[in-house]
């Protein structure tokens, strides 16, 4: 459908593609935890990249028989979305968030998985834009034309279902047709010492799956004479010492030449998104599936198998 763009963008390289092209769509694909007293929506409106539209990735989704958030949504839904921010197929997409990295590579993947190739991540995100010295603006948006974006296809391939999740799971990592599964969330939660955020739902994890809690993939810079800080990602050999430690050093080798294929997972399927666009990073063509449901799908069904050892 597109050209192909970087995965990632630096605050001054998309500054030049602004000035460079008028064909460039920034998108605050920003969202928060459930439990977090802090708005998305309302942030955009107080303070964003001029000229940036607010992407919300649990508007911008399909619903869910379990009643999950942000599930992929159909080519439909993404297709009217875009056309109301004036992006055409021919856009050149640029994501970001205000934590620095956390939500839009999820939303990076939602393009790429819909042929938008020609799509980034801004890495550090709205912290990072400012540190940096560039301007932001505040107030309601202003009006823009729509844009026609057909419906894409969506490689589906990219994407695992729970009955596909719960067969992988059947076969021994030493299988070589079995996806090794990533999971983005925190070591007590894979392990079951930690609750999860959801009341009632059970923490451990799924049988043969490795814990990689995403802020491994990332290193945190502090915002000048504020106290706060903000994510940017590590550098493709760092990402691939991270992989190594987490998997071991060969299956890291086999996932980097494409000879094993990886499912990432998390909590809802947001941070797995990090996952995902980390071990792009070391090698973009790994191949590489994210568990829409993840987490709270899989243990939210009784029937499943929950592990709760520590290796």
């Amino acid at each position: 459908m597109s050209s192909k763009a970087p995965l990632l963008v630096t605050p001054k390289a998309l500054q030049d593609l602004r000035s460079s092209s008028n064909a460039v769509s920034i998108l605050d694909a920003s969202w928060f935890m459930p439990n977090s007293p802090r708005s998305a929506s309302k942030e955009f409106i107080e303070k964003r990249i001029p000229g940036a539209r607010y992407l919300d990735l649990d508007e911008v989704a399909a619903p869910n028989e379990l009643g999950l958030k942000h599930m992929m949504p159909g080519a439909r839904v993404f297709a009217d979305a875009l056309e109301t921010f004036g992006v055409t197929p021919a856009s050149h997409v640029v994501l970001y968030d205000s934590q620095g990295i956390f939500s839009a590579p999820r939303a990076l993947f939602m393009f790429r998985s819909f042929g938008h190739e020609k799509s980034s991540v801004l890495d550090g995100g709205l912290p990072r834009w400012e540190t940096e010295g560039l301007p932001t603006e505040t107030g309601a948006v202003s009006e823009i034309p729509r844009s026609t974006y057909p419906a894409p296809s969506l490689a589906s391939e990219n994407i695992r279902s729970y009955e596909q999740m719960v067969n992988n799971a059947t076969k021994g990592l030493s299988d070589p047709v079995a996806e090794i599964v990533l999971d983005a969330r925190s070591r007590g939660r894979y392990t079951g010492s930690d609750p999860e955020p959801r009341p009632g739902l059970s923490s451990g994890h799924m049988p043969h799956s490795f814990s990689l809690p995403f802020n491994a993939f990332l290193q945190t810079n502090a915002v000048p004479n504020s106290g706060t800080t903000f994510a940017t990602f590590l550098d493709p050999n760092d990402l691939h010492r991270k992989l190594a430690e987490a998997v071991g050093a060969e299956y890291a080798q086999l996932i980097v030449e494409g000879r094993r294929s990886v499912t990432t997972t998390c909590g809802s399927g947001m941070t797995a998104g990090i996952l995902w666009l980390g071990l792009k990073l070391i090698k973009e063509s790994t191949p590489v599936a994210l568990y829409d449901e993840s987490w709270t799908g899989y243990a939210l069904r009784p029937q499943s198998r929950i592990d709760k050892a520590t290796s």
